[in-house]
């Protein structure tokens, strides 16, 4: 069977790591403090625009992270994915360190994410 984001959604029992950065042990604080990292933001666009985006996040919907695999695995900085939740950029990191992701964050929900950028 073919790996593919759809196989991975369909994993009910998968349980979502908040950190799945393989590369050092720096945590999701400690990247967003050293300011060197990319956002990614899996949400749909009408979700953008009823909730408002993190400035300078990229966004690329859960439904387009298969086709934006190579895009995204040649970003030289860690990849920190955020969505409403957490859940939909859970499953998108799950399924990018599977194609060979070593520096990504699931940075959680929107609104989570937003605080932790205020206050840094």
């Amino acid at each position: 069977m073919r790996l593919t984001l759809e196989n991975i959604s369909n994993f009910d029992k998968i349980k979502y790591s908040k950190n799945t950065n393989k590369t050092n042990d720096m945590t999701l604080e400690q990247t967003l403090k050293s300011g060197n990292y990319e956002l990614i933001d899996v949400r749909e666009p009408m979700e953008l625009e009823m909730d408002g985006n993190i400035s300078g996040a990229k966004n690329i919907p859960l439904g387009e992270i298969e086709s934006k695999t190579e895009e995204i695995l040649n970003i030289d900085k860690p990849v920190i994915l955020f969505c409403r939740s957490g859940n939909r950029s859970g499953k998108a990191l799950d399924f990018l360190n599977l194609q060979g992701l070593k520096n990504g964050f699931n940075g959680g929900g929107f609104a989570e994410l937003s605080e932790k950028l205020r206050t840094i």
